[in-house]
């Protein structure tokens, strides 16, 4: 993993040999939002101890990236194994784990060692852990406990000293509840939970994220850097991002090889059908309000003007206003506040100007 500090924020990405072009993978991760500084700070707490952690989050958030962060802020000198359970085949699952003596079973025609052997002294991944088999969750849980493994067709024990650190993209609770995953072994790997959260609830990350993967992909295709618009930058914003940190890459590259080396505007990016800027009804009314409006605010913040505040003041005075049929005893039991207050407001507002008081005020 490659760490290095960016204009505003902490930038990790993936080694440079590791590149499939076909991987749903998270390839960068940022800290430029204040929730992902606050994350930062917490896998900084969390990297240097022995306790397993479990990390949560949606496909392509950086779950892999956060783990790679935590083995190397943990001192650890070995090796990184990074595993995808639900890539292991049912059959050679325990052999792959725990690796194998030669005659074990059919085709095993030598010694090997299994993935927790490879990262003695190490991190062992294991990403989508809820789709491991029950049977091997087992012997993990065993192999856990115990700090020891057996390979499959051997007898003796061998000592291993790992630092587990799991992640999925599903709520292991209702797993468990759904009793295909064991309650024991939830226990024992969800001692220091990380919560990932979705691009879209960290728009600050949008930009730096952006920017990273244009001087990525200019470079391959040598050509100059592209400059952003301003509705390129806003519609950037404004999409909800559900394939996330991987989506967010491949709208990048599309956009370098449409625009070239012109100004990225709007029409170069290509966003899921039914989520583009304009953000479909159903998706809209999904989400929490006050998630929208934070939002929109560090939008704002970006382009505040010399009076946001009163701005904002002035939105909310006018809509709860008129929301409550111009009746300031409503308004004021609308907003929390008392009549006399409502009214300070209405004055400083302009909207007591010229009114006479009627009998629908009180």
């Amino acid at each position: 993993m490659n760490e290095r500090p960016g204009n505003a924020a902490t930038l990790l990405t993936l080694p440079q040999g590791e590149k499939n072009p076909l991987s749903v993978r998270a390839k960068a991760l940022v800290f430029a939002d204040p929730r992902s500084q606050a994350l930062l700070d917490y896998l900084k707490r969390i990297a240097p101890s022995e306790a397993p952690v479990l990390i949560n989050g949606e496909t392509g958030t950086g779950k892999e990236l956060v783990a790679r962060f935590i083995h190397t802020a943990s001192g650890r000198k070995g090796a990184f194994v990074a595993v995808n359970c639900g890539a292991i085949s049912e059959s050679l699952a325990e052999s792959e784990l725990f690796g194998h003596e030669a005659g074990s079973f059919s085709g095993a025609t030598g010694r090997r060692a299994g993935w927790f052997e490879e990262a003695d002294g190490g991190t062992l991944f294991l990403d989508e852990i809820g789709d491991l088999p029950l049977p091997l969750q087992v012997k993990m849980l065993r192999a856990l406990q115990e700090q020891e493994i057996v390979r499959v067709g051997s007898r003796k024990p061998i000592k291993i000293d790992i630092r587990l650190v799991t992640a999925t993209n599903i709520d292991l609770q209702q797993v468990v509840e759904a009793a295909t995953f064991r309650l024991d072994l939830f226990y024992r790997i969800n001692v220091a939970q990380v919560q990932l959260l979705p691009l879209r609830e960290r728009p600050l990350d949008v930009i730096p994220l952006v920017e990273h993967f244009r001087s990525v992909y200019s470079q391959r295709l040598k050509i100059a850097e592209p400059m952003l618009s301003e509705a390129a930058v806003s519609a950037l914003l404004a999409y909800p991002w559900p394939g996330n940190i991987r989506e967010l890459e491949n709208v990048v590259h599309l956009a370098l090889l449409v625009a070239g080396d012109k100004i990225l505007r709007p029409e170069h990016l290509k966003f899921s059908a039914g989520l583009s800027s304009t953000a479909t009804s159903a998706e809209r009314m999904s989400r929490v309000p006050q998630e929208v409006i934070r939002e929109q605010l560090q939008r704002l913040f970006e382009v505040p003007g010399d009076t946001l505040l009163f701005d904002l003041e002035d939105l909310i005075v006018r809509e709860s206003f008129a929301h409550c049929s111009f009746n300031q005893l409503r308004t004021a039991e609308l907003l929390g506040i008392t009549r006399n207050a409502m009214r300070t407001l209405l004055v400083n507002h302009g909207m007591l100007k010229g009114r006479v008081k009627s009998a629908a005020d009180d």
